[in-house]
């Protein structure tokens, strides 16, 4: 139960600091807001982090892990590669649209992300790219993966604006925008 608790605790955590990063920046937010963002002293947050470098690069790499295994499975669950594109498509959307406070910090704050994490990050984003390059490949097996690859990036540029456009439309709509918009990108010839 302990556990529990504290993986929860961490969570809420998490939460907390993306959303203040996103808002106010890394650097303008400190230790003590932190701490007051989740009810506790800024330095009660040293039980769970080393500090706030810490705290970032575990926001920024659970964030890829969670992408990297979620796009694995999805891609793995549909033997149709047009289907598994589908549910790539959709699962990523999702992400954008629930979480776009972090795509905001990853985009502005992965340089004050210490060094060895800022690698696993950025590992953990190739593999989730070569997820989709893998089915994309099977779907259009003339086209040369660094193209793809190519495509992929400007259609995750789109998908990963949603802090800035998804105000616009309700979200039902706008997921059926994105998802219209990045299937015919990544399938026009």
């Amino acid at each position: 139960m302990a556990g529990q608790a504290a993986g929860t605790r961490r969570a809420v955590i998490l939460r907390a600091a993306a959303g203040l990063f996103a808002a106010r920046g890394f650097h303008g937010v400190s230790i003590e807001d932190l701490g007051r963002a989740v009810g506790t002293s800024g330095p009660a947050l040293y039980r769970h982090f080393a500090g706030k470098e810490a705290l970032l690069a575990a926001i920024l790499v659970e964030i890829s892990e969670r992408l990297a295994e979620e796009g694995a499975a999805r891609a793995a669950e549909e033997a149709d590669p047009a289907g598994a594109l589908d549910a790539l498509l959709r699962g990523h959307i999702a992400f954008a649209l629930d979480e776009p406070a972090l795509i905001t910090v990853h985009d502005r704050e992965l340089e004050n992300v210490p060094e060895p994490e800022r690698r696993r990050i950025r590992r953990l984003q190739r593999g989730y790219v070569e997820q989709w390059v893998a089915v994309l490949a099977r779907l259009r097996p003339d086209t040369p993966e660094p193209a793809l690859r190519a495509a992929l990036h400007a259609v995750f540029g789109l998908l990963n604006s949603t802090p800035h456009s998804a105000g616009e439309l309700g979200r039902e709509e706008m997921a059926g925008l994105l998802f219209t918009m990045a299937r015919a990108a990544l399938l026009a010839r």
